[in-house]
């Protein structure tokens, strides 16, 4: 009797196992239109304000589920609590972090200077910025990256904001690592930014690449502040210009977690005039592109027409420097 008590018992456990199992497996199964409040419509309209997944509603705010779906408040809170529900937003073990930044890939460049500086590459899942002098060279890494990325098996896209994509350029870089031009050119998307409203629509657009496309891991915005630079003038228009940009800076953070791409991100600079000794030179954006930036390197010319690149800000890594050049072939070492 003892022996079926225990047999009964156990067949409970497993029971009950299998449920929980069960309850799991229908949470993970469940998508943007089981939600309450989503039909055909609606759900549309999310998709194409870029909210393609249960974590992008549920790190979103009222106002802004509003603005994307119609929803009355009432129906965007309901929406964003059952998104939050069917979602496990706790908190997660530092061994579990770890486990996932083994899907991160280090895009590398020729120079293997460069790609030392960084640990091993450009990193996937991470903002990078490139700032400097006009000819430092930002936008050949833009350039060299987007072509040795696909050595990797990667595709790019590039948001050009200045007119500086040169397909020829990206010919000769595939030339140089023996690769065909015509698929290197092929693989990299490319548009151009005319305005900053123009430019943060196209960051959008980049999530719906990004879904039909699963082999890019690369997204160039060269360069980021420009056409803020240009649109707000005066000290009266800081203020709304740091928050459109702290917007746009939110966007690519997300793009660039929730698909595992690297952001590349080049970025102008100014003289500091209060400066009088040590390089008077400061990145556009202030701490709105610092914080929001994982990496950035601050790229100056150095002596017989070699570049230095330096490591000035990293969650992980100690601030340091190198040499390269930048030749017809592409960046290379020295």
């Amino acid at each position: 009797m003892v022996k079926a008590i225990l047999e009964e018992g156990i067949m409970e456990e497993e029971v009950l196992d299998n449920v929980e199992e069960k309850i799991i497996v229908e949470k993970k199964e469940i998508k943007i239109d089981d939600l309450p409040g989503v039909g055909p419509a609606t759900l549309e309209k999310l998709e194409k304000a870029g909210y393609s997944s249960l974590m992008s509603i549920a790190v979103a705010s009222i106002a802004e589920l509003v603005d994307a779906s119609g929803l009355t408040d009432s129906a965007a809170r309901k929406l964003l609590q059952s998104a939050r529900e069917n979602l496990d937003m706790g908190f997660q073990s530092g061994e579990d972090l770890m486990k996932r930044r083994e899907r991160v890939i280090k895009l590398k460049v020729p120079a293997e200077s460069l790609n030392n500086l960084l640990d091993g590459g450009f990193e996937t899942g991470a903002i990078v910025e490139v700032f400097g002098q006009y000819g430092s060279g930002k936008t050949q890494i833009g350039h060299q990256l987007a072509v040795s990325c696909q050595l990797q098996g990667g595709k790019a896209v590039y948001i050009d904001t200045e007119n500086t994509f040169r397909p020829e350029r990206i010919k000769q870089m595939a030339v140089g690592l023996k690769l065909d031009p015509v698929e290197v050119l092929r693989n990299i998307k490319v548009a151009r930014a005319y305005s900053s409203d123009h430019q943060m629509l196209l960051a959008e657009k980049v999530e719906e690449l990004l879904r039909e496309d699963k082999d890019i891991r690369l997204v160039i915005v060269d360069s980021l502040t420009a056409h803020f630079r240009g649109e707000f003038v005066g000290r009266g228009t800081l203020a709304p210009r740091q928050q459109k940009l702290n917007k746009h800076m939110r966007t690519l953070a997300k793009v660039a977690d929730s698909y595992n791409v690297c952001i590349l991100v080049t970025n102008q600079v100014m003289a500091k005039p209060d400066q009088f000794f040590g390089d008077p030179t400061e990145a556009i954006g202030g701490h709105i592109v610092g914080h929001n930036s994982t990496f950035r390197i601050y790229l100056r010319k150095g002596k017989k027409g070699t570049r230095v690149a330096k490591l000035i800000d990293s969650p992980n890594l100690p601030d340091s420097e190198c040499s390269y050049m930048v030749t017809e072939n592409g960046v290379i070492d020295i």
